[in-house]
């Protein structure tokens, strides 16, 4: 499986809370729910909608696993929001238990195995592993090797603080830009490979 990261990022890097006010205020983070102007259905979702087609299997830190449980199950009907609850999801966790596993189909990874469990999913068969949110674990995944392809909707605003999903190591990681497309609201669609052998 390769295992593929989407993000909603701000021009200086910031992934956190793009989706509401309480998705996640650490560190006194104000500006929750800062990607809904630049969201446009054709492109936007539409890459959405394209890497959710191509996942087997979803991937999930914690407080991510937690706000999209709370908001899918009651969408149904909706064909994505159908798919989002009916494919098999993974989310990494010290703290939950098997009794909070109330969205279907998640199998809880402990937060002491992530990094061996998660290689050994990467060496099935067939699909990608799909990770969206999750910036705690992103940077992990990113260490460790282990993305395949990041695709990063960049939009043009600069929030000046906040979560980001690049590692602090001082190693510096190549990247290929496969694939760049403009939405109308100024939102970059990009599309990133690790260069082979980096």
């Amino acid at each position: 499986m390769r295992i593929v990261v989407s993000e909603f990022m701000s021009l200086d890097g910031v992934v956190q809370a793009p989706g509401g006010p309480d998705e996640d205020t650490d560190g006194g983070f104000a500006h929750g729910g800062w990607s809904h102007p630049f969201f446009d259905p054709e492109v936007v979702g539409g890459a959405f909608d394209d890497a959710l087609t191509k996942a087997r299997a979803l991937l999930f830190g914690r407080r991510t696993w937690q706000t999209m449980a709370a908001a899918w199950p009651e969408r149904a009907g909706d064909p994505f929001a159908d798919r989002m609850n009916a494919i098999p999801k993974y989310v990494v966790s010290k703290t939950l238990s098997e009794d909070d596993l109330t969205w279907d189909n998640t199998t809880r990874i402990p937060g002491g195995e992530a990094v061996a469990r998660i290689r050994e999913l990467r060496e099935t068969d067939g699909g990608d592993l799909l990770v969206m949110g999750s910036p705690t674990l992103v940077r992990a995944l990113l260490h460790e090797g282990l993305v395949d392809e990041l695709r990063l909707m960049i939009m043009p605003v600069i929030l000046g603080g906040g979560k980001t999903i690049f590692p602090g190591d001082g190693v510096p990681r190549t990247l290929e830009l496969v694939s760049t497309v403009i939405s109308g609201t100024g939102t970059h669609v990009c599309t990133y490979r690790p260069v082979a052998g980096e």
